[in-house]
């Protein structure tokens, strides 16, 4: 699905914290430098920018909240915290500035998690990214031991730097300095790491894989190897470019991923194959779609199949289920729909949505040797759906919608119905403002009640999708109206 890029409201929404002038641990120099600079950054790449600085825990949490909803409709989301981080058994907290900490507890009472952060992003419809340059030091000392499930503690302090990141498929997550590292606040007026992020953002054609990669060697050259960070997680095998298209490159975010991938400028390509020989997976991933695409000198099919089976070996699941699409249609390898049905499982196994929503129309259709079966198949369907498949989305409200689910009913098809309209499902747009009889009375009355909890209608409840429905419907979808 293509969406137009003046359709939407921002494509791209940062959300750019920094953390001073702390009332009761030590205060940091450079954070609010860091912090203007990065934001001011984004802006001139044409980023939608909320910046926080100095923001007690409670305005920060209206903040984020109102950042999270905001992200829903953009084509990526990012957040940025300079300040105060550390780690309290496991788990990373931002500590912003009225923070007054004697214990464990505290610290996860006042503070705001990793996990929070990565929730305000995870919405987003393509790109989601939280990076942190905090940890600049232990600001606790020896008040606290950080590592102890006794809150009362007093005990050996942590060692300092942040637990490693596991973030959901889909998410990155960059530290400046990697776990267990303390990060430098730098000499000058701005840390190591905002610098570095500062000179690489603005590069245009630069895919942002590899954006994060000239970051790191950057920072390990500035620091002499004092600091060096780290991304965890996994972005989609979608190329972005942060600050857009290079000169005479195409600046395009399509279902064709072959295509997309093969706009890469031939100087990232060589870097994609040193990445790819570490056994970074998405450099595999991009090679392979580069390969895929037959209007390319690039082109090799069977060139792809490797990529993608070490990648897939790896354990990749878009790799799993791009493979999976080769071996059942024979592209760059002979036909074999038993292989492909276990990579598509394999992919399944891991929550690709992709791979689960296919499985059930395999089930459905009796496709791939198996046999039919349309009440496994509703399974699949519905799986997908809250994994927040659009496609699913639609398709499970309408089996609801026409009774084949007993346990759900108009509200249920509504809440999938707006949830396929908030990540970006133009299909879903057209559908519901140029057919919207499609669905029974009680559905439309359901997604009226729906718009109306989320701010979008404020007309009556009666099942008539007029112009104020419509309006209301593409408001949700990100248009303004």
């Amino acid at each position: 699905m293509l969406i137009p890029a003046a359709a939407t409201a921002a494509d791209r929404v940062a959300l750019v914290v920094g953390m001073s002038d702390y009332k009761h641990i030590p205060a940091l120099d450079n954070t609010l430098n860091d912090a203007r600079g990065l934001a001011e950054t984004l802006e001139d790449i044409d980023f939608d920018v909320t910046l926080a600085l100095d923001t007690p825990l409670a305005e920060l949490s209206g903040i984020l909240g109102d950042f999270a909803f905001k992200a829903e409709t953009s084509e990526l989301a990012l957040v940025y915290f300079a300040g105060h981080g550390v780690e309290v058994q496991g788990e990373n907290f931002l500590i912003p500035i009225d923070a007054n900490v004697q214990s464990n507890a505290d610290v996860q009472r006042q503070s705001v998690s990793l996990d929070q952060l990565l929730a305000t992003v995870e919405r987003a419809r393509k790109m989601r990214i939280v990076i942190l340059d905090s940890c600049r030091d232990n600001p606790l000392g020896d008040l606290i031991d950080l590592t102890s499930a006794d809150t009362d503690g007093t005990a050996e302090a942590s060692g300092g730097g942040l637990a490693p990141a596991s973030p959901d498929r889909g998410l990155l997550v960059a530290y400046a300095a990697k776990d267990g590292q303390v990060a430098l606040d730098g000499s000058g007026d701005n840390s190591p790491y905002a610098t570095a992020l500062m000179e690489r953002l603005p590069e245009p054609g630069l895919e942002i894989s590899l954006m994060f990669r000239q970051v790191r060697d950057m920072v390990l050259q500035t620091t002499g190897n004092r600091q060096e960070p780290h991304t965890y997680g996994s972005l989609s095998g979608v190329p972005f470019y942060l600050a857009g298209a290079a000169e005479g490159q195409e600046d395009v975010i399509a279902e064709d991923r072959s295509v997309a991938w093969s706009t890469l400028r031939p100087e990232q390509e060589e870097q994609l194959l040193a990445l790819a020989d570490t056994g970074d997976t998405r450099s595999m991933l991009g090679l392979a779609y580069m390969r895929l695409n037959p209007n390319v000198n690039t082109f090799d099919p069977e060139s792809a199949v490797g990529y993608l089976t070490r990648a897939a070996e790896a354990g990749a699941p878009e790799a799993q289920f791009e493979l999976a699409k080769l071996y059942e249609r024979g592209i760059g390898v002979e036909p074999d729909p038993a292989r492909a049905l276990e990579l598509y499982r394999a992919a399944a196994e891991q929550d690709f949505a992709d791979a689960i929503n296919d499985l059930g129309f395999f089930h459905h259709q009796g496709s791939l040797g198996l046999i039919p079966d349309p009440q496994r198949a509703l399974t699949f369907f519905e799986r997908a759906a809250d994994l927040r498949h659009p496609q699913a989305q639609f398709n499970f409200a309408a089996l609801i919608d026409d009774g084949l689910i007993p346990s759900k009913g108009p509200e249920d098809a509504a809440g999938y119905l707006y949830q396929a309209l908030r990540s970006g499902s133009i299909d879903v747009l057209n559908l519901l403002t140029e057919r919207p009889t499609m669905f029974k009375t009680e559905t439309r009355r359901a997604l009226q009640a729906e718009l109306q909890t989320h701010g979008f209608y404020d007309g009556g409840l009666d099942g008539q999708i007029g112009p104020g429905s419509i309006t209301a419907i593409r408001r949700a979808f990100g248009l303004e109206g």
